[in-house]
């Protein structure tokens, strides 16, 4: 293959799940730069409407596949479904997840409950059901979103760091199920980036300065930057990567 294929993603289908709106979203544009056609989920779905009809302006081809990541029922059926009437998923980014601060002491049980369901659970939940028919392909890629706190710890946010230090080894222990299979399971961990979810913490003077001290590169990361190492992991151009976390953080977890 020419080296100018390797990130080539034309006729190739990809399943972004939380694609509505920030992280998911700027993956799902980069990958249908990248040629992907792709398929929005939201369980919002005015929010998945509104998604796939910018996608579409942009000149993407985008199919919308509206289900609960973590209704394990759901998520069969939808899949099934769209791969029986539709056509195969080559690619899967497993991105649907949450974020709830609180002291530890105090985090209610429901949210952790929850919590564990959405970032956790859903991944094996949509990996399982997406590999199944990948291996009957004997090729797929998928790649799960961890994030810098699956390294790293920080206050108030103990259940998310355990949830994501959970991905990270779930996409360790698909990468040993599956890689004989022809599938490449990988992790993406983005660092602090700027999206509507993260923008009270970027107005935060105090914090945005202490995370600028904090990072090598010395600033918050532009969802843009993250389009790269998606494409990669989705692409022929990581075909011998498997099981491994990429972080894309701009230093934070390099350095104390």
């Amino acid at each position: 293959m020419s080296y100018n294929k390797l990130f080539d993603l034309t006729g190739k289908r990809a399943l972004v799940t939380g694609s509505g709106q920030g992280i998911g979203f700027a993956l799902a544009r980069g990958l249908g730069s990248a040629g992907a056609e792709i398929i929005v989920n939201d369980v919002d779905l005015e929010r998945l409407n509104t998604a796939a009809q910018n996608l579409r302006d942009q000149g993407a081809t985008v199919h919308e596949l509206g289900f609960d990541v973590t209704d394990a029922e759901q998520v069969a059926a939808a899949v099934d479904h769209f791969e029986t009437q539709t056509g195969p998923i080559d690619i899967l980014v497993n991105n649907a997840g949450m974020q709830f601060r609180a002291p530890l002491e105090e985090f209610p049980v429901e949210r952790f409950d929850f919590m564990m369901r959405l970032n956790i659970n859903s991944v094996f939940y949509v990996g399982q059901v997406v590999a199944k028919h990948m291996i009957g392909r004997g090729a797929g890629k998928i790649v799960n979103i961890c994030s810098v706190q699956t390294a790293l710890a920080r206050p108030s946010i103990a259940p998310y760091t355990a949830s994501k230090g959970a991905v990270a080894n779930m996409t360790k222990g698909m990468a040993t199920d599956w890689a004989k299979y022809g599938l490449q399971v990988n992790g993406l961990a983005p660092g602090y980036f700027k999206t509507e979810l993260t923008s009270a913490l970027v107005a935060d003077k105090e914090f945005t300065a202490w995370l600028s001290d904090r990072t090598p590169a010395g600033r918050w990361g532009d969802v843009s930057e993250l389009v790269g190492g998606c494409i990669f992991l989705s692409s022929e151009a990581s075909s011998f990567v498997n099981g491994h976390i990429l972080y894309v953080d701009g230093g934070i977890t390099s350095s104390l």
